[in-house]
């Protein structure tokens, strides 16, 4: 999991297994955060439209911006700010960046520790190349 500013630069990446289900990991990948500064809103797709997820991030002033899950039955979320939604885009754009490295893509490291420095290696790169 990536998380990117407005521009496209990566600020926090995590690592878990691949079945696990993404919002759940949203906290543990802001816990990883390798820049300063504080979020204001975080954009996700669907999958990202939770309660339980909406009240954590809001204990951290964080506003979430997702399309409403199929199985809601109350519409939450303000047309207005999910014309932000569009940019969502930015970080399909970080993983294309970090894919480049064929260490990162095929994943030779055994310990996912080891492969998340490659990737946090990787991030500070490109920010290093944004500024």
């Amino acid at each position: 999991m990536a998380i990117a500013d407005a521009r496209g630069t990566p600020i926090a990446v995590g690592l878990a297994s691949g079945p696990c289900h993404e919002a759940p990991l949203v906290e543990a990948t802001l816990g990883r955060k390798f820049v300063r500064g504080r979020l204001l809103r975080l954009i996700g797709d669907k999958a990202y439209d939770s309660n339980k997820l909406d009240a954590a991030l809001r204990k951290r002033g964080i506003d979430m911006i997702s399309p409403n899950h199929s199985t809601r039955k109350l519409q939450n979320q303000d047309g207005r700010k999910l014309r932000r939604y569009k940019r969502r885009w930015l970080v399909e754009r970080v993983f294309a960046w970090l894919m480049r490295s064929r260490r990162l893509v095929t994943r030779y490291e055994h310990k996912a520790e080891n492969f998340l420095a490659f990737v946090e290696l990787a991030c500070a790169v490109i920010l290093l190349r944004r500024f």
